[in-house]
């Protein structure tokens, strides 16, 4: 209420209000000065309102006292909840982290005012995610309040925080958010092959570089805490094969390293080992990180071709030799096991005057036309070895034929001579 001293209570002045709401918010009695409030009023919205008043004669309207300001302060009630500014927060934190690790801080705010009462202390509290985190009642920092927590096992938290005013007593307003944390790997898991021993096949035909097949040792950690390297340690078979390793499937590729012959041998035996490449000093004692397994590569029989003893043979002969007398004699033999007869042939298209010819069971080749060194001095034949029990698996050897001279031409003059002498020609005279 406002009241002047020149107020006699003859209802001869008029008090007028002037200002922020004056007239909306504010109204007064413009005979009592009784001021009221039109509506309720929002601390949050303004807290405080700086008005002036007046009283004047209301016959002549002039002021009776100079005009004084004054304000209106809005005191605080506990109107206001705590509110986070996310609805829902993501954290992370690795796997195996010692207690108290500090995961994530969330923090809440509170429109009341935090000078006049507790209407604005936060208290934090976890309703949700115990027992495996905790929070910091006065400063909402979330951490970590089991030990040895294991991503293998879970991976996905689900923690609920509760801000809670008034210093978290009872008839307090309160807030929640939610806060998706996830456990981040680390190397605490060695590789393990699933097997001791692993068995391979591959044909003794395959080339130098040839992929026999794949193993691999199982890893429960991701990304670069599983990547292994695999190598060779041991075994009868260290100089035949390798290992190589695929790096996006994580898989040890063994290859052939030299020629495999079944007839030689039919079995090696190797003893690969799987190693962690990302090792994490703190997890040693969980180790080794890494594993062996013995991987046996049968060799498989293939139906080999004809081997000759030489890759090329050379026969001389002389020119004046009697039709049928052999030149010379080619060997080949079946590599395989069962080592089938083979049956020699000439392949015409390298003799196609048919001056040669073959025995087609031991190879010994022989004349069948006169030879004339003076014709063609080298023949170049080309003889073919084939299995009688597989027909279509042959070999090709070349086979020269060097014709050696004997004296078997009378000279003869280059040109014919015609000349002429004189009659009178002496003796002697050419």
């Amino acid at each position: 209420q406002l009241h002047s001293d020149q107020d006699k209570g003859d209802g001869s002045l008029k008090y007028i209000l002037s200002g922020d709401g004056a007239g909306t918010l504010f109204i007064i009695d413009e005979k009592t000065g009784d001021i009221h409030a039109t509506r309720r009023i929002d601390r949050e919205e303004k807290a405080f309102y700086t008005l002036r008043a007046q009283a004047i004669n209301r016959r002549t309207l002039r002021p009776v006292e100079p005009e004084s300001e004054f304000v209106i302060k809005i005191h605080d009630i506990n109107d206001n909840e705590p509110t986070f500014p996310e609805e829902i927060y993501t954290a992370s934190v690795p796997e195996m982290s010692v207690v108290g690790t500090s995961v994530v801080q969330v923090t809440a705010t509170d429109a009341d005012d935090p000078s006049y009462g507790n209407s604005a202390r936060v208290i934090y509290s976890i309703l949700q995610g115990q027992p495996y985190f905790s929070v910091e009642p006065e400063t909402g920092i979330i951490r970590t309040a089991l030990p040895n927590m294991n991503r293998e096992n879970r991976e996905q938290y689900q923690v609920v925080i509760q801000a809670k005013d008034m210093g978290g007593q009872m008839g307090g307003l309160s807030g929640t958010t939610t806060v998706n944390i996830t456990l981040t790997d680390v190397n605490d898991n060695p590789p393990r092959f699933p097997q001791s021993t692993i068995h391979l096949r591959i044909p003794e035909s395959s080339p130098v570089g040839t992929a026999i097949g794949s193993i691999k040792a199982t890893d429960a950690d991701t990304g670069k805490n599983a990547e292994v390297e695999y190598r060779i340690i041991d075994g009868d078979g260290t100089d035949m094969f390798d290992i190589v390793t695929q790096k996006d499937t994580q898989e040890g590729i063994i290859t052939v390293r030299k020629p495999l012959d079944y007839e030689t041998r039919r079995l090696y035996t190797l003893k690969v080992e799987a190693e962690n490449t990302h090792v994490d000093p703190r997890f040693y004692y969980l180790g080794p990180f890494k594993d062996t397994t013995i991987v046996k590569i049968s060799v498989e029989d293939v139906d080999e071709p004809p081997v000759f003893s030489r890759s090329s043979y050379l026969f001389e002969v002389h020119e004046d030799i009697e039709l049928g007398t052999i030149i010379g004699t080619v060997m080949a033999r079946d590599p395989d096991s069962a080592s089938s007869p083979i049956r020699f042939s000439l392949d015409r298209h390298t003799d196609l005057d048919r001056i040669f010819n073959i025995h087609s069971g031991n190879g010994s080749i022989y004349t069948s036309k006169a030879l004339d060194r003076e014709i063609s001095q080298w023949h170049n034949l080309s003889v073919i070895a084939a299995e009688i029990n597989n027909p279509k698996d042959t070999t090709r050897v070349p086979v020269y034929v060097r014709i050696l001279d004997v004296n078997d031409n009378a000279p003869q003059f280059a040109v014919f001579y015609d000349t002429f002498v004189c009659e009178n020609a002496r003796a002697g005279q050419v």
